[in-house]
């Protein structure tokens, strides 16, 4: 299908975390364990940089700095090929679960193992589980005295894990005093309801077409770029299964991850798509206020 040429360059971004990281799985796989666990993040990682790097796009990889201390030669070469690399936290703990001081730790070692590990500085944080929410507005404060210049840590949606059902569906200021910028995950509307149409799990089980109308939607309609986000294991089949994890988790982990890489393919193939931070940069001036 042909590029849509006119459409704004929308945001494209992995969440880089392995297969036994995931929130689906954190009460039944403990932290303790991982090292002891088959480790497919970054063969995973490498089928991503070349469906890439055979589409010709730039892509933001949010990175556990856990994965980041443990594959220095992946996060070079992400930045070899001209990929950002940015912080998804340290070991994907939730930040309303973390508190100030345990969330400030978190995100000052997950820099340092990214940054050390890829020889570059990063100036980009989602949150795990998109984390940052109505409870935590204290969790921008640090980003920005941590030098931070944006955030994409916002699910604008009602959600049994995560969301921020009334913030900005667009990017906005949540400092008054600061240029740090959010941008929240994709969502299109319809007959007044929100609905999440920004990658991961809902790619991969709602139908093709959903992806491509809430796509246009948001670059036609309302002029602004999308951002789709997925994970490194939602391309891999062939990794362990959890048998004792809750039945709702194992299906939203497991359904049609033989059919994602293909959708991917597509999906890459008809929008525009680049790096975050690049992003990050074009939305300030379109950048609201945080409502009190």
């Amino acid at each position: 299908m042909a590029l849509e040429q006119l459409q704004p360059t929308n945001g494209l971004s992995v969440d880089v975390e392995d297969w036994f990281q995931v929130g689906a799985f954190e009460n039944v796989i403990e932290r303790g364990s991982w090292e002891s666990l088959a480790d497919r993040v970054e063969r995973n990682c490498d089928a991503i940089l070349q469906m890439f790097a055979d589409a010709d796009v730039s892509a933001t990889f949010f990175t556990l700095g856990w994965v980041a201390s443990r594959h220095p030669r992946l996060m070079q070469r992400i930045v070899a090929e001209g990929h950002e690399l940015a912080s998804h936290g340290w070991d994907h703990a939730r930040v309303f679960r973390l508190g100030r001081e345990a969330f400030a730790r978190d995100l000052d070692m997950s820099r340092k193992a990214i940054e050390d590990a890829a020889g570059v500085g990063i100036t980009g944080y989602r949150a795990p589980s998109f984390s940052i929410d109505r409870r935590t507005p204290w969790a921008y404060m640090i980003l920005a005295e941590q030098g931070f210049t944006y955030s994409s840590s916002v699910a604008p949606i009602a959600h049994d894990h995560y969301g921020w059902s009334d913030a900005p569906r667009f990017a906005f200021k949540p400092l008054p005093w600061s240029d740090l910028i959010e941008i929240p995950v994709t969502t299109a509307t319809f007959a007044g309801r929100r609905l999440a149409a920004g990658g991961g799990g809902f790619f991969r089980v709602l139908p093709y077409g959903f992806s491509r109308w809430a796509i246009r939607q948001v670059n036609r309609r309302d002029g602004r770029p999308a951002v789709f986000y997925f994970h490194p294991w939602e391309i891999d089949p062939g990794q362990p299964r959890v048998a004792d994890a809750p039945l709702k988790s194992r299906l939203r982990h497991y359904t049609k991850l033989d059919g994602m890489a293909g959708k991917l393919r597509q999906l890459i193939g008809e929008f525009r798509w680049g790096r975050m931070d690049v992003l990050a940069r074009r939305e300030a001036a379109s950048a609201v206020p945080l409502a009190a």
